[in-house]
Formats: structure tokens, sequence, C-alpha cells
């Protein structure tokens, strides 16, 4: 039994793997396939997936780490939940 997927994506994102999969002698179809078929026999997506932290947010982890920089807005804990409940 077959179903149907339907997504949608850039047009140019389209044609770029439509040619990519054609020269693989493949089909838009049976790459979308392959790729559901390893998701499913590793349990999770296929290749790594990450977020590399901006040049300000390693900073501010180093800084954590360090105990640098620490300090804020808010003198008291006081403070920061008479801001959060503003």
């Amino acid at each position: 039994m077959t179903s149907t997927i339907t997504i949608r994506v850039d047009g140019k994102l389209k044609e770029e793997a439509s040619a990519l999969f054609n020269d693989l002698g493949l089909d838009m179809t049976t790459a979308c396939t392959l790729f559901l078929k390893k998701a499913v026999a590793t349990e999770g997506i296929p290749f790594s997936v990450s977020r590399t932290p901006n040049k300000e947010t390693r900073r501010a982890i180093a800084d954590a780490i360090d105990e640098r920089n620490l300090e804020g807005p808010y003198k008291t804990m006081e403070d920061l939940k008479a801001a959060l409940d503003a």
C-alpha cells in the first residue's frame, strides 16, 4: 500500500534536488523514500543536525563556564521576579 505526501519547498531547491537525483538515477519519489527508510532504520534524522552558536552566544557560554560577567540588570532575585511579572 502506498500513501501520498505533499510538501512545499522553494522552487529553486526543487529544481536543484531534481537535477542531482536525476544524475544519480533517481526521481524525487525514490530519493524521498530513501530518506524516510533511512530515518526509520536509524530512528532519527539520518544526518547530523546542529545549530552552531553565534559569536555572542559562544562568548556568553564561555563567560558562564568561567563564572565571568554574570551580573545582570537586576540586583536581586525579587527585582527579576517583579520584572517577569510586569
